[in-house]
């Protein structure tokens, strides 16, 4: 039988480490998410605004932060903010902020496909039943478009949180930096521990975000 590598996750508490670095990984995913769904669904708003300005500002912030890598932005606001701002800022702080802008562009952009994806004849409906322009969005468009955004939404937290590997870039101890750790520990006596444990990463990972590929699909089928 093959060695695999997987007696490594058996020695002391190697496997309660890797545990401990997803929690580090959903901890950071989650904070991001709440933070870019709330900013997300006012940008979105705000870009339907008729304001050509608002609108070049809006489009602008989104195609920087589509452009920019994430890793880069990382880097950016960790690595550059402590040199030439002299902010003091923390590795799972910095992740946040990255991760929170790349979030809050993109459920911007989410949200105003929502919101466009409404015929019009529904805007001129509501409006003749005499509602005014914020009764119409609260209770006629808003509902709609919630029910248009939630699967495309939920792949966007799926996407964040497998991105958030990326912050061992800047010295988070999140599960694939402490993967790392762990081979380095064991690269004389388990040669093979780097195709086990990071086989044992990809299932965890698997277990955290299938379940929400799936609402996603059984939304998208439901409200399709």
């Amino acid at each position: 039988m093959p060695d695999l590598g997987l007696d490594v996750l058996l020695k002391g508490k190697n496997f309660e480490r890797l545990l401990e670095g997803l929690g580090v990984s959903l901890k950071i995913s989650l904070i991001s998410i709440l933070i870019s769904i709330f900013f997300g669904i006012l940008l979105g708003i705000l870009r339907q605004r008729e304001n050509a300005f608002l609108k070049f500002v809006m489009r602008l912030y989104l195609e920087v932060i589509r452009i920019m890598p994430q890793l880069v932005l990382l880097f950016i606001v960790y690595f550059g903010s402590s040199r030439s701002l002299g902010w003091n800022v923390s590795g799972e702080t910095a992740s946040v902020i990255v991760f929170s802008l790349w979030g809050a562009a993109e459920m911007s952009d989410l949200v105003r496909g929502a919101l466009i994806s409404i015929p019009l004849h529904q805007f001129e409906s509501a409006s003749a039943l005499g509602l005014e322009k914020m009764r119409v969005y609260l209770f006629v468009i808003l509902p709609q478009a919630v029910r248009r955004l939630i699967p495309p939404a939920i792949n966007l937290v799926t996407r964040m949180i497998k991105t958030t590997g990326l912050v061992l870039m800047i010295g988070v101890v999140e599960v694939l930096k402490v993967s790392q750790q762990i081979i380095e520990a064991n690269r004389m006596k388990s040669p093979n521990a780097a195709f086990g444990v990071y086989l044992t990463v990809l299932l965890l990972y698997f277990v955290v975000c299938w379940p929400i590929s799936m609402l996603a699909g059984k939304l998208e089928k439901r409200w399709g």
